[in-house]
């Protein structure tokens, strides 16, 4: 009896060996790369949370500046925000807030660059969005209105959408361009929802232009087939 069970573990045996033979390498690489890919994973997300944390500490720092009034103190702590943490909420919200203190103090040239790098560098795409639209605002401040256009030419968020349509229509206006304006504000009209304030104020500057707000909001592309 014991021989018989000593013969049936050796070929157990040997059967485990022969699979290990066949499959071991394969099954080592894969349990590498699913260890692996969990280490990475754990990195990522400790290296997030850390970046968030060291971003909140130099928020609070820019916070303080902003109380106090020290554009200075700002300035620095945005440029820390913007040189180390650049796609963190914390620097977006910075850029945002310094730049409407640089416009408060009229100083557009300073507005136009911290309004910019947000445009461009901001890991969400509202505040992206935000800045685009801001920064027409200084813009046709300057005059500069060509530059202003481009600004709100490209696509946009759906929450934005009706926003960057207006300020289309109010830039095509300051160029003397009724009929696009029109259009514009017609797009804007249509997609700001029935409650919402801007809509009535959109209306009345298509009425201001002589048109009918519902024929030119029903003739207006829609947002969905926005090129």
């Amino acid at each position: 009896m014991a021989q018989h069970l000593d013969l049936e573990e050796q070929e157990q045996i040997e059967q485990i060996k022969h699979f290990w033979n066949t499959w071991g390498n394969l099954i080592t690489a894969v349990l590498v790369l699913a260890f692996g890919a969990l280490a990475a994973w754990n990195g990522y997300q400790y290296w997030q949370n850390r970046q968030a944390t060291q971003a909140a500490g130099l928020f609070d720092a820019f916070d303080m500046a902003a109380r106090a009034g020290d554009m200075q103190k700002m300035e620095q702590a945005f440029g820390d925000l913007r040189a180390s943490y650049a796609s963190t909420v914390q620097a977006a919200q910075a850029g945002m807030l310094l730049a409407k203190a640089q416009v408060d103090k009229d100083q557009l040239d300073a507005a136009k660059g911290t309004l910019a790098w947000v445009a461009s560098h901001a890991g969400d795409e509202a505040y992206q969005a935000l800045a685009h639209l801001r920064l027409s605002g200084v813009l046709m401040e300057q005059k500069a209105l060509d530059e202003a256009l481009q600004q709100v030419a490209g696509n946009f968020p759906a929450p934005f959408e009706a926003l960057a349509a207006d300020r289309k229509g109010d830039i095509l206006m300051l160029m003397d361009k009724r009929k696009e304006a029109a259009a514009a504000y017609a797009q804007a009209y249509k997609t700001f929802a029935v409650e919402s304030q801007y809509r009535r104020l959109v209306e009345i500057k298509l009425q201001a232009l002589g048109a009918a707000p519902e024929a030119n909001a029903a003739s207006a592309p829609s947002p969905a087939t926005k090129g």
